[in-house]
């Protein structure tokens, strides 16, 4: 197996896949004058998209003014994975752990907000090669496969197209020897090209009237005689309303980065699959798939038929989100082994390119909602790698709370209350290690791992 990795390596490009296009958008102008604005979005990812999207929208009248410290799609929203569904909690079994009274209007909600956001790709001919074969939850022990019949049944009791699949069923559909078991949900969820996906809004918002400036980052943010005065290296904004959507990128606030720890996701890409090695996998509806383990990895296919294949999540010292971290061969080589076994009769395909991205993870795993200055400022994330379709959501309610909190979801549990903090450097760092270490080796070896994943779990983890 060793040599089988390797050689799939050996030409692998470090950077992500999605970015790694000529017709990549030109870089717009950064901002180098004094503004004033009704709304001033921090961080031109798909949240502050969205969000600067929805205020156009509802609010033609509406000066709004959106800064990117680097180009739209560099940080996060150019790395995932790109599977899309309609939970906006990060999966229904999460949502019915932490919201339980909830959970009801919470997937009603989260429905409402996938169909949005198809109906915006569809209605401005966002081309972001979406493909919408569903989502497909796979169990790789015996031992996982009651909690996934459980998980059927959540599904079901709220009014999904869910189908559970077991051996010539689920071989039927995805080819792998590690499948025991899964639950293919076959309705408004499937994939994207997210940095496609981030340019197309992008320019829709451009072609609303929204103001980007891109490498403009946010210097000072303090608030003066009623109204929040945000300073860049060039420029200055005076506005009535701050949405902060910057996710895993403001985790060195030093309120923020208590409640949000910014891990790494690695993710590799294979070659384009022969029509022979695409036979010899099945995948013929191109769902999205993600697995059961506590070390989770998760995959689909690109337009070209690539196999995107993500997972092993780690932390660097203070959260670095460096895009430059990462870069060693020797990162990806448990990713790759993990492809492998997951797909032996891939063996001799190459990988063409490898990257990792920052995660912003809470205690909660879904998007929280920070205030500050009276509600003149909020905060909105912590989606914990499940942003991409939960973002257009989480913008909507982060914006409704810097209008007054109107909307009745605004009030719910889930936008006033606020994930567990999580330990100090050099705490975090150790028990992130150990953490890590546990979920690497827990399936297999048990151990002191089971119960240090439990305590973990009582923190607000949900890791076992």
């Amino acid at each position: 197996m060793r040599t089988t990795v390797s050689k799939a390596l050996v030409d692998v490009k470090m950077e992500p896949f999605w970015l790694d296009r000529p017709d990549r958008p030109e870089t717009l102008p950064p901002l180098a004058t004094a503004r004033k604005a009704d709304l001033l979005v921090v961080g031109g990812g798909f949240t502050g998209l969205w969000a600067a999207i929805q205020a156009r929208q509802a609010h033609p009248d509406w000066t709004v003014v959106l800064l990117e410290k680097s180009s739209v799609a560099s940080g996060a929203s150019g790395r995932p994975g790109g599977v899309v569904s309609t939970s906006v909690m990060h999966g229904l079994s999460n949502a019915a752990r932490i919201f339980p009274k909830d959970i009801a209007v919470l997937e009603t909600l989260g429905q409402e907000n996938m169909r949005g956001f198809m109906q915006t790709i569809a209605d401005n001919d966002i081309d972001c090669h979406a493909e919408w074969g569903g989502e497909l939850n796979v169990a790789i022990e015996d031992s996982q496969i009651a909690a996934l019949r459980e998980e059927h049944e959540l599904h079901l009791k709220y009014g999904h197209n869910a189908v559970f699949l077991d051996g010539d069923a689920l071989a039927g559909q995805i080819g792998s020897p590690r499948y025991r078991a899964g639950v293919w949900t076959k309705d408004i969820a499937g994939t994207v090209h997210p940095a496609l996906l981030a340019w197309g809004l992008k320019r829709l918002a451009v072609e609303l009237g929204v103001e980007i400036h891109e490498t403009t980052p946010l210097k000072t943010l303090e608030e003066t005689a009623g109204r929040m005065h945000a300073t860049t290296p060039n420029g200055s904004v005076v506005a009535d309303r701050v949405l902060l959507a910057t996710n895993a990128f403001m985790a060195g606030h030093r309120h923020i980065k208590r409640r949000i720890v910014p891990v790494r996701d690695r993710v590799l890409a294979t070659e384009p699959l022969s029509d022979a090695q695409m036979a010899a996998i099945g995948w013929s509806n191109r769902q999205g798939i993600y697995d059961m383990r506590t070390q989770m990895n998760y995959m689909r296919l690109t337009k070209d038929n690539r196999i995107i294949f993500g997972g092993r999540l780690a932390y660097a010292f203070n959260g670095d989100t460096s895009p430059a971290v990462d870069r060693a061969h020797a990162t990806y080589a448990p990713l790759a082994s993990a492809f492998f076994d997951t797909f032996p009769q891939l063996e001799g395909l190459s990988f063409s390119h490898a990257w990792s991205g920052a995660i912003d993870l809470s205690t909660r795993m879904a998007v929280h909602f920070q205030r500050y200055h009276g509600n003149k400022v909020v905060y909105a994330g912590g989606y914990s790698g499940f942003g991409i379709s939960a973002s257009r959501f989480g913008a909507r309610v982060a914006l409704d709370i810097l209008n007054g909190s109107t909307l009745p979801e605004s009030r719910l549990e889930f936008a006033t209350k606020l994930p567990n903090m999580v330990p100090p450097e050099p705490f975090r760092w150790l028990g992130a290690q150990i953490t890590m270490n546990a979920l690497d080796t827990a399936d297999a070896r048990g151990g002191w791992r089971l119960p240090w994943l439990r305590f973990v779990s009582a923190l607000g983890f949900p890791l076992h």
